[in-house]
């Protein structure tokens, strides 16, 4: 079955040659191969605002690259969010994103006492990568995967998002060419499968 894909990477550095944009090609790549019909936001290449008060998150003005994104976004049926780990969590750019993106009225109903908010994007489902220097094991077990935790409940669970999958690729910085390309190709056969 396919499926319709939104690729969100979430690497500040617009370099294609780091290693995510890499990975996300891969993935890309074997969508396309499957089918699946797929689209991509590179966080790097927007440029929006930081929200600093509950005003502006609540009723302030949407640039149109985040109102596309938001279209993108309700477009798809599977999210994939590719991001490497900084002190431990995503890095801050892409954490400002889904404040502007996860916003009430898109992501989530009204609030009311005593009540959970609506969830508005049931029906989807999504998949975190997250790349890392730590061996995987690590982040996971010892550190507790805090960060992805976080995006998984705090954000997408709490949207209606689920099932929400998990890759996560340690030690990016050691690896030989060998362990890389086992990566891409895990990545590429993902994007395959469309999960």
């Amino acid at each position: 079955m396919t499926k319709r894909i939104l690729l969100i990477l979430g690497h500040p550095d617009p370099d294609t040659k780091r290693y995510g944009h890499v990975l996300a090609n891969a993935y890309m790549s074997g969508a396309e191969e499957g089918g699946h019909e797929i689209r991509h936001i590179e966080v790097a290449k927007l440029d929006f605002p930081l929200l600093r008060t509950k005003e502006d998150f609540e009723s302030g003005a949407l640039l149109q690259a985040i109102q596309d994104s938001q279209s993108a976004i309700a477009w798809a049926e599977h999210l994939v969010v590719l991001y490497p780990l900084w002190l431990g969590t995503m890095p801050a750019l892409l954490k400002a994103f889904f404040e502007q993106i996860f916003r009430p009225g898109f992501a989530f109903g009204e609030t009311q006492a005593n009540k959970m908010p609506e969830k508005l994007l049931t029906g989807k489902s999504a998949r975190i990568v997250i790349t890392m220097g730590m061996p995987a094991f690590i982040y996971r077990w010892y550190f507790g995967a805090h960060s992805l935790k976080s995006l998984e409940r705090n954000i997408l669970a709490f949207a209606g998002i689920k099932p929400v999958k998990q890759t996560l690729i340690g030690t990016v910085e050691a690896d030989d060419d060998t362990e890389r390309k086992k990566w891409l190709q895990k990545l590429h056969d993902l994007g395959l499968q469309g999960c």
